[in-house]
């Protein structure tokens, strides 16, 4: 395993992916207020189906920004490798999500001021919605980068 740190090429590889990763969670977290927010949809399920529409955008931007190489593969092969993979990410994101979303809630609750776009409601959910993001952007990186995009030196 060749390390960011180490490897330029795989340093521009990471910064690429975060870039890529800036796009998606901009997806995620826009796809997930409207849904919540507009529709009254549950966080949860809101939360899956942006999460969905964020791995698709991040597919197409990884395999042909991030990883121009990757070709030996068929794109529905790596498609369905970059859906496993970010499948066991949504498996860690989930409980994340159930978990601490009272937990922000009851903190942000007890703040001295309110105002509509920051009322706790609003910064519990984006705050529950940031962590998994953060802890399955690394996950989604070395598993993609090592199985998905393998055919890369």
């Amino acid at each position: 395993m060749t390390s960011i740190l180490t490897n330029s090429r795989e340093r521009t590889r990471f910064l690429r992916f975060a870039v890529v990763g800036m796009i998606g969670a901009v997806i995620d977290f826009g796809v997930a207020n409207l849904l919540v927010y507009v529709f009254f949809a549950p966080l949860v399920i809101a939360g899956t189906i942006s999460f969905i529409s964020a791995i698709l955008s991040n597919f197409f931007w990884n395999r042909y920004w991030t990883y121009p190489d990757s070709r030996s593969k068929p794109i529905a092969q790596q498609l369905i490798q970059f859906a496993v993979v970010n499948g066991l990410g949504l498996t860690i994101r989930i409980p994340i999500l159930r978990g601490l979303e009272p937990v922000f809630y009851h903190l942000f609750s007890r703040l001295p001021f309110s105002l509509p776009v920051f009322s706790p409601d609003v910064l519990a959910k984006n705050f529950t919605l940031a962590v998994p993001v953060l802890i399955v952007m690394f996950w989604n990186f070395f598993v993609n980068r090592y199985w998905t995009y393998s055919d890369v030196e």
